[in-house]
């Protein structure tokens, strides 16, 4: 590759990234003058307790990725 080719292919690098941080400009410029989002509604929220859960409810499950307990890995 001659220098001629190498500054070809960065003076077209280049172009494309100022192509980029324009757009990005853009957008962020667009969405600075969009109105804040609403909060979330408040109905279709589901409370989750802070107490732990009960152990009975995991006895005869498997451990994700490691299988079940009664057997070995290959």
């Amino acid at each position: 590759m001659s220098l001629n080719d190498d500054l070809t292919a960065v003076r077209r690098n280049l172009d494309e990234l100022t192509r980029k941080v324009e757009r990005l400009e853009q957008q962020a410029a667009a969405s600075r003058r969009q109105p804040a989002s609403a909060a979330p509604d408040q109905s279709r929220m589901v409370p989750v307790p802070d107490t732990p859960y009960d152990s009975a409810l995991w006895t005869d499950s498997d451990d994700e990725g490691l299988g079940a307990r009664d057997r070995r890995a290959p």
